[in-house]
């Protein structure tokens, strides 16, 4: 077998060795610290804004255009420019994550608020409610459902751009430690790295996906 092709068991033994080591800790605590607030800001900015849009007739003529037309653009091929407007610290880092989670908890939001049924609206308002109310008991649950399936978008897609970020100007992080583990020729270091992003991933989505259950459970009895 090549060097780089490794098994199961030997893998399995380096991750174990890595974790009782404390130095994959370390990475895990770094990337987390960088992924998580990017996700949070811009999914929380995505949502917001999507649901505004989504309710707000002048709101999406101001909102739709710049967002669906920035949209197709790779969020990583912008990290030379945001590393210029804020160092290439962390804080580049969780902004570039944010620019990525934006859009599809935006997309999601803004479509869940505009398939909200015509008859819960006015079923709604004939019972006398005022904007806020038809907003927070008619809108938002039934823009829910939409707003996690965006979430578990977003969530990926924070990993995806986290290791790419990391690539560039860290000293910490599971990406920085795949790109260490290249360079010394470190393929079980590399596959443990790789294999330790993909648990955190299925653990968020696991997250998310549990939220779902507990939340919106009346979505999936439709």
């Amino acid at each position: 077998m090549t060097d780089w092709l490794l098994g199961p068991g030997e893998i399995y033994r380096a991750f174990a060795a890595e974790m009782a080591s404390g130095d994959l800790w370390r990475h895990v605590a770094a990337s987390l610290g960088r992924s998580l607030p990017g996700f949070a800001l811009g999914s929380l900015l995505g949502v917001a804004l999507g649901l505004a849009a989504g309710v707000s007739r002048a709101l999406d003529e101001i909102l739709s255009t710049p967002v669906f037309l920035s949209y197709p653009v790779p969020k990583i091929v912008l990290l030379p420019i945001v590393m210029l407007w804020f160092g290439i610290g962390d804080a580049s880092k969780i902004v570039i994550i944010a620019a990525a989670c934006f859009y599809p908890a935006f997309i999601n939001a803004y479509y869940g608020a505009r398939a909200t049924r015509t008859i819960l609206v006015w079923s709604a308002l004939n019972m006398g409610a005022g904007r806020w109310q038809l907003f927070w008991k008619v809108v938002l649950p039934s823009a829910f459902p939409m707003i996690l399936a965006g979430l578990r978008v977003a969530l990926a897609l924070s990993f995806i751009l986290l290791f790419a970020a990391e690539m560039v100007g860290s000293r910490s992080g599971l990406g920085f430690l795949i790109r260490q583990a290249e360079q010394d020729l470190r393929f079980d270091l590399m596959y443990v790295s790789i294999l330790t992003i993909a648990v955190l991933g299925l653990a968020g989505d696991s997250l998310l996906v549990l939220a779902r259950q507990r939340l919106v459970a009346w979505a999936d009895q439709r």
